[in-house]
C-alpha cells in the first residue's frame, strides 16, 4: 500500500511520508548520554510524539539503554488523588511498557507499593532490576494538575540522585507547556510559576517548524513514490501560508494529493494550494479546532484581542508572550513585534470569533448580486447600511471580544457576502491601528480597510486614507472602502452619524468613506 500523509496521530515511517524526527532536537541525544532531565514543550501535532517514539527505539537499538515513552493522560481525572493518579499511572505504563519492550527489559511487578509514593518505588524497582540505565519519556504531561502534578513531580525530583542504577537514567517531560505553566490551583494563580518541585530540569527543548527545504524533501518523498509532481511554486506557497506547521504542511498535501489532483499524472499549482487552504480553514479541523478553543482564555484574550485591532501590546506578563508562542499561536518577527505564528492562522482566529456573530444575522437577501450572480459593490454598499443601521449596533453584544466587535460584525456580514462562492483575506497586526480585509468573488477585487475613532484621538480619516492607498496597491487596485468605526464616549446616535462618502487619496484613487 502506498504511503500517505499523516494528520493524525504520530508518524510510522511505513506508512507514512515523514522526515527524520529528531533533526528537529539536535541536543537531546546529548543531553540523555549526560543522565539529564529535560522538558520538551511544543504545540500539538508538530512531531513530538513521533520524535519521542523514534528516540526510544533508537536508544533501546543502541545497546546502551532501555528507553520507552509513556503517557500521563490516563490519570487527567484524578487532579486531587494522589492515590488514584498513582495507579492509573502504573497501570498504563505497565501496559505500554509491555508492548515497546522485550521481556528481559520490562519493569518488574509494581503492585506491592506505598500510596504517596508508588511512582519514586516503581522506578526505583525497575532502575535495580533493568540491565541497562533507563530513559524514561513522559508523553502529555500537561494531563496531571494540582496535587497529583506536585506529587509526580517531586518523586521524580525525589529518585534523581539515585540514577542511573536506581532511577532511570534519564526522564523527559513531554507537553504543551514548560514547566511554569503546569496548571494548578495555588496561591491565587493557575499556574506553577516556578520549576521548582522539578528544579532538575537541565535544559527546555522546544520542537522547530520545518524549514522551507524541509517542505520540499517531505514532498518529494510522495514524488518518489507516486510520480506526482509539486510545482516548485505550489511548494513555495505551502511554506508561506504554513510557516512550516507540520500538521498543516501534512494536511494541505493530503487535501491536494487524496481529494483535488488524486491523479498523480496531475501536477499541483498554487492555485490548488490556495484551494486547499479554503477547505481545510473552512472545515475547522480538530487541531484547528482546538487551537481556536484557547482564544477562550482570559490571558490568551489579552493578547490576541489587541493583535486583531492592530494594538499595542498592555502590560502582558512576559511568560505569556512566550506561553502563546510555545502554543504555536504566535511567533516574533524577524522584523520586530509579535506576530501570528502563520498566514493560516491569521485566517483562523477572526472566523472563528465571528462564528457567534454570524449565528445572530439576520435572515439578508443577497440585494448585491446581478442577475448574472456578479457581485455589484454599489449594491453591496447600500445593503451593508441598511443591515448596519437596523442590526449592528445590536449584533456588538454577540462579539466575545469586544475591542473588535464592529470588526467581527462587519466580517461576519461579509462572510454571508461570499457564503461559498468567494474569500474573505485579512491583514492585521500590533501597532497598524487598523485591520485590512480584501473582498474576492468572481473577478471582483474589493480592499477594504477597518479604523476606530477613540475618544481623545484625532479622526482618522486621513491616516486611514494613506493606509488604505498602500493596501490597494499591493492589491493593484485603483479604489476600496475606508470603514471608520466611531467608539467614542458620548457619540450621536447611529441614524445621525451613519453616512457615505468620497475621497481621494494622495495617488488619486477613489475611496468610499463608510463613518458607523
Amino acid at each position: 500500500m502506498p504511503r500517505w500523509f499523516n494528520t493524525a496521530g504520530p508518524c510510522r515511517l511505513s506508512k507514512h511520508y515523514m522526515l527524520p524526527p529528531l533533526v528537529r532536537l539536535p541536543k537531546l541525544v546529548r543531553l540523555i548520554e549526560q543522565e539529564t532531565y529535560f522538558v520538551i514543550h511544543a504545540p500539538r501535532q508538530i512531531g513530538k510524539t513521533t520524535a519521542m517514539l523514534s528516540l526510544a527505539e533508537q536508544l533501546t537499538a543502541s545497546g546502551k539503554y532501555v528507553a520507552a515513552m509513556v503517557s500521563a493522560e490516563a490519570a487527567q481525572a484524578y487532579s486531587q488523588d494522589i492515590n488514584g493518579a498513582e495507579l492509573a499511572l502504573l497501570n498504563a505504563w505497565q501496559t505500554a511498557l509491555r508492548y515497546w519492550l522485550p521481556p528481559e527489559f520490562r519493569p518488574p511487578d509494581w503492585s506491592q507499593l506505598t500510596t504517596g509514593s508508588r511512582i519514586s518505588q516503581a522506578l526505583s524497582l525497575w532502575a535495580e532490576a533493568c540491565p541497562r540505565p533507563i530513559v524514561l519519556l513522559i508523553d502529555e504531561i500537561d494531563a496531571l494538575r494540582d496535587d497529583a502534578l506536585i506529587s509526580v513531580l517531586r518523586q521524580l525530583r525525589d529518585g534523581y540522585p539515585r540514577r542511573p542504577n536506581g532511577f532511570p537514567s534519564s526522564v523527559g517531560l513531554i507537553g504543551l507547556r514548560d514547566v511554569r505553566d503546569y496548571k494548578i490551583a495555588a496561591g491565587g494563580s493557575d499556574r506553577l510559576n516556578t520549576a521548582s518541585p522539578f528544579n532538575i530540569k537541565v535544559e527546555s527543548l522546544t520542537i522547530r517548524n520545518f524549514n522551507e527545504l524541509e517542505v520540499a524533501e517531505l514532498y518529494q518523498q510522495h514524488t518518489a513514490d507516486t510520480g506526482q509532481i509539486f510545482a516548485p511554486a505550489a511548494t513555495q506557497l505551502v511554506f508561506e501560508l504554513t510557516q512550516g506547521q507540520p500538521w498543516l504542511v501534512n494536511a494541505l498535501a493530503r487535501q491536494l494529493t487524496e481529494e483535488i489532483a488524486p491523479d498523480p499524472e496531475i501536477t499541483i499549482t498554487p492555485t490548488m494550494v490556495e484551494a486547499a487552504k479554503e477547505i481545510i480553514i473552512r472545515r475547522q479541523d480538530t487541531h484547528l479546532d482546538s487551537l481556536a478553543e484557547r482564544l477562550r482564555e482570559k490571558r490568551i484574550k489579552a493578547i490576541i484581542e489587541p493583535m486583531l485591532a492592530g494594538l499595542e501590546l498592555g502590560d502582558i506578563p512576559n511568560e505569556d508572550i512566550q506561553f502563546v508562542q510555545d502554543l504555536g499561536l504566535c511567533r516574533m518577527d524577524p522584523l520586530g513585534g509579535l506576530a501570528i505564528a502563520n498566514p493560516i492562522y491569521r485566517e483562523v482566529l477572526p472566523r472563528v470569533l465571528t462564528v457567534t456573530p454570524m449565528a445572530s444575522l439576520p435572515q439578508i437577501q443577497p440585494t448585491w448580486l446581478t442577475t448574472t450572480g456578479e457581485l455589484d459593490t454599489e449594491r453591496l454598499l447600500h445593503a451593508f447600511m441598511d443591515f448596519w443601521l437596523q442590526h449592528g449596533e445590536a449584533l456588538l453584544k454577540s462579539a466575545s471580544y469586544p475591542e473588535i466587535a464592529p470588526h467581527l460584525v462587519l466580517m461576519a456580514f461579509l462572510h454571508r457576502v461570499i457564503n461559498g462562492g468567494g474569500t474573505l483575506e485579512r491583514e492585521y497586526a500590533i501597532g497598524r491601528d487598523r485591520m485590512d480585509l480584501c473582498l474576492r468573488y468572481g473577478s471582483i477585487i474589493l480592499g477594504i480597510e477597518l479604523k476606530v475613532w477613540r475618544t481623545s484621538r484625532p479622526d482618522p480619516l486621513t491616516k486611514g486614507l494613506e493606509q488604505l492607498e498602500g493596501y490597494l496597491a499591493r492589491l493593484k487596485q485603483s479604489s476600496g472602502w475606508l470603514v471608520i468605526f466611531d467608539r467614542r464616549t458620548n457619540v450621536l446616535p447611529l441614524e445621525e452619524r451613519i453616512e457615505t462618502s468620497i475621497a481621494k487619496t494622495a495617488n488619486g484613487q477613489q475611496v468610499t468613506v463608510i463613518r458607523l
